[in-house]
């Protein structure tokens, strides 16, 4: 595996190497992550990952200076899985100047759910992404990048950046890994302590009960996800929003849409200090 921190090496190691795969990461590699490069190396001729913590999509308060950075073991779990460049760019590397033009996603879709609590959150990503994006796939004619859908509504954000900007890269999202107990693979499962990670499958178990409710349609949807933040708020968290909406666009769904299998169950909420998102298509 070839590691690399600059644009103009990444570009001189893609060089006449054919189709790229990308998967972004910030590091702190799991399981998760490591799906997303099998499958990238599926689709692609060459795999590049990239890891880079991004200033740009935390807030002052959140968790930038104390996420994890474990860089060395990252290193070997993708050399293991035969990936072909790593892209590890310092932050003077990727951002030499401030970087004060940037990418601001449709309110409609950025402004809700993960954006209402995390103001600016798809700003910082959409630009990264975008900046990201041109050095991986500025050499070529396009390629694919690989997300999670555990981050379902960033998928959503950059999939439609690509879209309206006509970029030649082929956005693939890929299911969710979980631990045996259901709960979503994620590099902020380490904060938790051992009695919070027993109680932590509870989000994604809300989110099972709230789309088996909404598909029985017994009670108003705003009803049921009332209930449902209630159920989680009993069990000690501080849950912002457990939700039902449509895939497509994180509108709230029309009745009609309700029994057309194109919804999904978003939900995020604090146990402790730790902030966890899950989502279930359904």
């Amino acid at each position: 595996m070839q590691i690399v921190h600059t644009t103009d090496a990444l570009r001189q190691a893609l060089a006449g190497r054919g189709r790229p795969g990308f998967v972004p990461t910030m590091g702190n590699l799991h399981e998760g992550h490591l799906s997303l490069v099998r499958h990238a190396q599926i689709l692609a001729d060459v795999t590049v990952v990239s890891i880079f913590v991004n200033r740009l999509q935390f807030l002052p308060h959140e968790d930038f200076d104390s996420y994890p950075r474990t860089f060395e073991s990252d290193c070997a779990k993708l050399a293991s899985l035969g990936c072909d460049v790593l892209f590890a760019p310092k932050e003077v590397d990727l951002y030499p100047q401030p970087q004060t033009f940037k990418v601001h996603p449709d309110p409609a879709l950025a402004d809700i759910l993960e954006g209402q609590f995390r103001p600016g959150f798809f700003t910082g990503v959409s630009t990264v992404v975008m900046k990201l994006f041109h050095c991986v796939f500025g050499h070529s004619v396009g390629g694919v990048a690989v997300f999670g859908k555990k981050d379902y509504q960033q998928l959503l954000v950059i999939r439609h950046m690509v879209q309206q900007f006509a970029m030649p890269i082929e956005i693939v999202g890929v299911d969710t890994q979980r631990a045996e107990d259901g709960l979503a693979l994620s590099s902020r499962n380490g904060y938790l302590e051992p009695e919070q990670r027993n109680q932590a499958r509870a989000l994604y178990a809300q989110l099972q009960w709230l789309a088996e409710q909404a598909l029985q349609g017994t009670s108003a949807l705003a009803e049921l996800e009332a209930q449902a933040m209630a159920q989680l708020s009993a069990l000690g968290w501080e849950p912002d929003y457990l939700t039902v909406r449509r895939r497509n666009d994180l509108l709230p769904p029309a009745p009609a849409d309700i029994q057309a299998s194109s919804l999904v169950a978003l939900g995020a909420a604090r146990l402790g200090n730790t902030r966890l998102i899950d989502n279930l298509e359904f």
